[in-house]
């Protein structure tokens, strides 16, 4: 029996899955792109490899094998240059870029993303409850992320960054239009740093429109094989 989800958006299944391609160079970029093939359809690309010089080239060649892209860069400046920021990437058609801040920020990202959907950054999933006490955040985490969550929402965005273990509250409290990409995806024996983590199944189950898999896939022994096996997790979780 299929399962229906009030909160499904009309997505490809396979694109549901988003590769972090977190890699310090263009060789290794596309011997992974390579690699996965059909497998993976949508890609992330962050800092690391923003850093390598090669960042623009390697947008316009996956959107030239029908790739989705997702520029992780996280802008946080005052808002004329985040927006500024955001024009000059739009221009290269990704479809989603994360950025952090308040309100003025976000709107400024906002109002100058074209057709590229801006995503607001919540609260780290590298983060606990320990993290966000440093960071002089008083208040509870879910408490955090929906307030964020409302506000971009208010804003425009196109959703949130957000940990699958706050999905479910975002899909309670938060207008279903509001898109909700979750990292942090690991197996049930995670050990690296992200401490707020979820299965792919679990993610879904709770109200996730796509995750973000990075290690996972890149460091596993066969990456294409570990790719296949969490799309057809993701088919599974959507019934």
């Amino acid at each position: 029996m299929s399962t229906t989800f009030d909160w499904h958006k009309p997505i490809p299944a396979n694109e549901r899955l988003i590769f972090a391609l977190d890699v310090p160079d263009l060789d290794q970029a596309r011997r992974l792109i390579n690699l996965l093939g059909d497998s993976v359809q949508f890609y992330k690309l962050g800092l690391e490899f923003f850093l390598s010089g090669h960042y623009f080239a390697l947008a316009a060649e996956l959107k030239e094998q029908g790739k989705r892209i997702f520029a992780d860069l996280k802008l946080f400046d005052i808002p004329p240059t985040v927006g500024r920021a955001t024009a000059q990437l739009a221009r290269h058609e990704v479809d989603f870029l994360t950025v952090h801040g308040n309100d003025s920020i976000l709107q400024a990202a906002v109002e100058n993303s074209g057709k590229t959907g801006i995503l607001a950054v919540t609260a780290l999933t590298s983060l606990d409850r320990g993290d966000l006490d440093d960071l002089g955040f008083a208040c509870d985490i879910e408490a955090l992320v929906l307030s964020r969550a409302r506000r971009a929402l208010k804003l425009g965005c196109a959703g949130v960054i957000s940990s699958g273990l706050e999905a479910a509250a975002l899909r309670r409290e938060v207008n279903h239009a509001l898109t909700v990409i979750c990292p942090g995806i690991r197996p049930v024996d995670n050990i690296d740093d992200q401490k707020r983590t979820l299965s792919a199944a679990d993610a879904f189950a709770a109200g996730a429109d796509y995750i973000v898999v990075g290690r996972p896939i890149r460091d596993a022994a066969d990456p294409k094989a570990a790719a296949m096996g969490l799309q057809q997790e993701i088919e599974r979780a959507l019934g």
